[in-house]
């Protein structure tokens, strides 16, 4: 009986290492069809353990790589792990023609000239292209967008010590903190008292976006209400009322919590209440991924207009982390730069003595709308949004991936949403952090796609405003648009000791007049996310 039981088991353990010698022959097959690479195959006798198939080639092994494919079986690209080739319909795997050149989308050609590079196809339909018809901000200069930008151009640095508490036990007592902020006209005084920072700086930026759009008091009612919506993230939300809240739970008690403690601390409340405050009925969330946050909402924002969902979209970021927890959480990671005795220098990106990124603070929003609704209201449009990309790395909770996949992936995927080819982009507004690791990787990355980099310029944001967290990406949107608008490249300051390996012209500590044909400006955060936008100036 015993033995019978045993003789059984064994032919259905031959009978599906059989199988599975079938199944490694059609991948064999369609790899040599590909890529003229073998796979290895299992080897007899097998142990009581089920073989393990190696499905990649010796050549992708590498420790990291197999880290990041190990799951991507029907992934066969050894360039391009994150991207499945087109497949036959009904096929299980793809099929390819032997003869056909294999195609790796980050490989570029260096001498290409743009007469001989065919271009993608941009998107024509009115009712699908997204225009820029308004731009709002709070930042630590200020709340005008012109006057902003005029301080970018200048070189100036709005990075101070930090007075809005006692920092003097902190290792780090600096950052873009604003100060005088106002929101008279914007906000009722009531509740201006109330609400945590965070959300004033929506409200605000929000409404001056939608004023420079032609929207302000009186004109929002000649706009569909129920087609215009509101998607502005946050990295961190209501920290202020948070913090508070827990700390009146500790002190006091739970009955000393205010009300508005939820409400005010979670991330959709920026979106909600400025949709409240205009009557705004389309789609309104928040996305918060980190320091990705404001490229993932204009992405998903140009998205709800194309598909048919919106006509206008109000979107972008607001932080405001300047506080002692705040503060304390980004020393505790090891993140900030310390160079206390002199603020206006610490943050350096591409520098070789920079020693960690400066916090910011402020909000940056966008008014995005369809081409075809912005001309039928006679709007003023300043830029035109041509596409997006968010990925993740899938690698670490803080590092940058060493290869650069993620960041490099997510630009290309950017460039092909926006019909763009690399050879059309010729400035960047970079995340550029100012941390050791995270500035060579983004640049490494970039390398993959742009090949030839001689006519490319990139400049740092945050060498002058700091790190504005889930904020950032709204502030160098608008950055980015002004370059295109003014033909002006904002410097990147604090060049000191710049790293050879960047390779790149990074308008290092003096401002330049550079005429933009397409803009690319990356952000990234931490748990890997990545997202890159797209913008030119608008061509009817």
């Amino acid at each position: 009986m015993l033995k019978t039981y045993f003789l059984k088991n064994f032919n259905y353990l031959e009978k599906w290492f059989q199988n599975q010698l079938k199944f490694l022959s059609i991948i064999n097959t369609e790899w040599q069809l590909y890529n003229g690479t073998v796979l290895q195959q299992p080897q007899l006798p097998f142990t009581s353990t089920p073989p393990q198939p190696a499905l990649f080639p010796s050549k992708l092994r590498s420790s990291t790589t197999m880290q990041a494919t190990q799951f991507a079986v029907f992934h066969p690209s050894p360039l391009d792990p994150l991207r499945r080739p087109p497949s036959t319909a009904g096929s299980l795997f793809p099929t390819y023609n032997a003869k056909q050149p294999k195609k790796h989308p980050f490989t570029i050609s260096s001498s290409a000239s743009a007469s001989t590079v065919s271009a993608p196809k941009r998107e024509t339909d009115p009712k699908k292209r997204v225009v820029i018809t308004g731009m709002g901000l709070v930042s630590v200069f200020g709340n005008d967008v012109n006057a902003y930008y005029e301080k970018l151009l200048a070189g100036e640095s709005g990075i101070t010590l930090i007075d809005r508490f006692d920092a003097s036990k902190f290792p780090t007592r600096f950052g873009g903190q604003i100060r005088d902020f106002k929101s008279e006209g914007y906000i009722d005084g009531k509740n201006d008292r109330r609400l945590d920072d965070c959300l004033r700086y929506c409200i605000v930026a929000g409404k001056k976006a939608l004023e420079n759009a032609d929207l302000g008091v009186g004109r929002l009612d000649k706009i569909d209400k129920v087609r215009a919506g509101v998607l502005v993230g946050t990295g961190m939300g209501g920290l202020t009322v948070f913090s508070d809240g827990v700390q009146a739970l500790i002190e006091k008690g739970h009955r000393k919590i205010t009300p508005f403690f939820i409400p005010y601390a979670i991330t959709n409340m920026a979106s909600a209440l400025l949709a409240i405050d205009l009557g705004l009925m389309g789609p309104n969330y928040s996305i918060s991924t980190a320091c990705a946050t404001s490229n993932y909402c204009f992405y998903a924002a140009a998205n709800h207009i194309r598909r048919g969902e919106a006509d206008i979209m109000v979107a972008g970021g607001t932080e405001a982390a300047i506080i002692p927890i705040g503060l304390g959480g980004f020393v505790a990671c090891r993140a900030l730069s310390q160079r206390n005795d002199d603020p206006k220098t610490a943050s350096r990106p591409w520098d070789k003595d920079r020693d960690g990124f400066v916090m910011g603070e402020g909000a940056g929003i966008l008014v995005m709308e369809s081409l075809d609704h912005a001309m039928k209201r006679d709007a003023p449009i300043i830029a035109e949004y041509l596409g997006g990309a968010v990925n993740c790395d899938a690698y670490h909770m803080t590092d940058p991936r060493a290869d650069g996949l993620g960041v490099s992936s997510c630009i290309q995927s950017a460039l092909e949403d926006a019909g763009v080819s690399p050879e059309e982009v010729n400035y960047i507004n970079a995340h550029a952090t100012s941390t050791i690791v995270g500035d060579l990787a983004e640049v490494n990355a970039i390398k993959k796609v742009f090949k030839n980099t001689s006519e490319i310029k990139m400049n740092a944001t945050k060498s002058m405003i700091g790190h504005c967290l889930g904020a950032a990406g709204g502030l160098e949107a608008i950055a980015t648009v002004k370059a295109i608008m003014t033909g002006w490249l904002h410097p990147t300051i604090n060049q000191f000791n710049p790293e050879p390996a960047v390779e790149f012209e990074t308008v290092a500590n003096k401002k330049q007049q550079h005429e933009v044909n397409v803009a690319v400006s990356n952000s990234f955060g931490f748990g890997g996310h990545n997202s890159v936008v797209a913008f030119s100036a608008f061509k009817p």
